[in-house]
């Protein structure tokens, strides 16, 4: 039996010089900041997510735990910078936030990769693999947790072009396509780094082979196993006229006015009467109250010439809306086609807000919107990412973003640019139909799991060393 590893000292690479080494390391940063770049952000292309940690993986072994952790967060910080446009000119978050909002996650990103480091110097294959992808997943749900901006800058949304692995959140939310998403990198650069243990890496690549395998095969098969639905609804997004199509439900944008507690009686009776004269049921978002004590409500008016519903704004965006009260209950009704509810805009960055919809059952979510054009695509997504968790489909009008009708497994049923076309409309229609979800059951079970595992794996002992290593 060989004695512990010294992990202060990398294992060398066959023949390389400190000038092949410093090579190696920047190349590593250049190709994983790259795939960052291009792979997440607010247009981002899914497949280069799942590759962009694998070449700091590999080196990190090879060199010291400064040059490692350096060489992973320097990837991570550069990659970073496709927001940066959208933090300074679309919602001017200024230059020293700018600088933490990218620093942060850098550092954490390269702990992580330490981590796996650490336990791959060991000969520890199987925690190398899993350490990885349950540090992601943990430092996420903490962000979620206790942010403002809920689950934002997750790493799942890279993903919403890839309708397979979606599914997993219906299962294990957010959490489970992060795991997916570190999880293929660890594995691949466990099996390329150790030359020796032949039987452990085959283990570990069949298991993970099998296990990512089953999500994506189930998720396929979920995809194209959607039900019927009872019951549909024609609806209308954003514009005038709509009832003339033969739209039942007309969602109006966030925030179209800002009116006194004095005219809401005239806004309403407006409303009211337009509803009837329409057939149709309305939901418009309006500011009600003072510049300095407003309520960002959504009104539901019904063709009976009711108010039906009023919904606060739960969570605000820091800024922009300080003067803003939030909302502590839902808004769920029943309708003959099936059970209604109501969010409004940054409400679908958090997950927890949308799994209480699901647990009452709703098949449909009216969302008005106001997002910053350059998001329209993220943050339009991240919405529909909530009807996959909980079950429901979603219809959502953003002003200066995109008009989507969405269903319960993620597809875009319809969708039309508001930023870019003047007065833009959609008609289309959307299934009332809800699907009781495992994760609107156990709610964030993956991600404590995975918390619970780091935990565990920070304070296991090192595996004995043996002939196999």
């Amino acid at each position: 039996m060989g004695s512990q590893p010294d992990l202060s000292h990398p294992t060398p690479m066959g023949g390389a010089t400190a000038k092949n080494t410093f090579l190696l390391v920047a190349a590593a940063v250049v190709v994983t900041s790259a795939a960052l770049f291009w792979g997440t952000g607010l247009r981002p292309q899914w497949w280069l997510t799942w590759l962009a940690p694998l070449p700091v993986l590999l080196i990190s072994p090879h060199v010291t735990r400064g040059r490692a952790f350096w060489m992973a967060a320097v990837a991570w910080f550069l990659g970073s910078l496709n927001m940066w446009l959208y933090l300074l000119s679309a919602i001017a978050v200024p230059i020293p936030l700018v600088l933490i909002l990218s620093a942060v996650p850098s550092c954490f990103f390269g702990l992580a990769v330490l981590l796996f480091r650490r336990f791959i110097l060991r000969g520890d294959l199987w925690k190398s693999a899993l350490s990885f992808p349950a540090f992601w997943v943990t430092f996420e749900y903490l962000n979620n947790v206790s942010s403002p901006h809920g689950t934002f800058p997750n790493l799942g949304y890279t993903q919403m072009d890839f309708l397979p692995v979606l599914q997993v959140t219906s299962v294990a939310g957010i959490w489970g396509i992060t795991f997916c998403l570190f999880l293929l990198p660890a594995t691949i650069a466990v099996v390329l780094n150790q030359a020796r243990a032949v039987s452990r890496k085959n283990r570990l690549a069949t298991a993970a082979g099998a296990f990512l395998g089953l999500v994506i095969g189930w998720g396929s098969w979920r995809v194209v196993s959607t039900p019927a639905p009872q019951h549909t609804v024609r609806v209308g997004l954003m514009a005038t006229s709509l009832a003339a199509q033969g739209a039942k439900v007309i969602v109006l944008p966030e925030k179209i006015a800002l009116i006194s507690d004095q005219g809401t009686g005239q806004v309403d009776a407006l409303y009211s009467a337009t509803s009837t004269r329409a057939k149709a049921s309305i939901v418009v978002g309006l500011d009600r109250g003072t510049l300095t004590k407003r309520f960002n409500e959504a009104r539901l008016y019904f063709p009976q010439g009711t108010l039906a519903a009023i919904y606060d704004k739960h969570h605000m965006v820091p800024g922009f809306e300080d003067a803003d009260q939030p909302g502590t209950t839902i808004t769920v009704f029943d309708q003959p086609s099936g059970v209604w509810g109501i969010q409004i805009c940054k409400d679908m960055d958090f997950p927890a807000l949308s799994r209480q919809y699901g647990s009452k059952g709703v098949g449909l979510l009216l969302v008005p919107a106001w997002d910053f054009t350059l998001d329209g695509w993220l943050h339009g997504r991240m919405a529909v990412l909530r009807g996959v968790e909980s079950g429901f489909t979603i219809v959502r009008a953003a002003k200066q973003g995109l008009l989507t009708v969405s269903d319960d497994r993620g597809r875009i049923l319809a969708q039309q640019d508001s930023a870019t076309v003047p007065l833009a409309s959609l008609v289309a229609t959307a299934p009332v139909w809800h699907d009781s979800t495992l994760y609107v059951r156990w709610g964030d079970w993956f991600a404590w799991l995975n918390a619970a595992g780091l935990v565990a794996l920070l304070f296991s002992r090192a595996r004995k060393q043996d002939s196999a290593l």
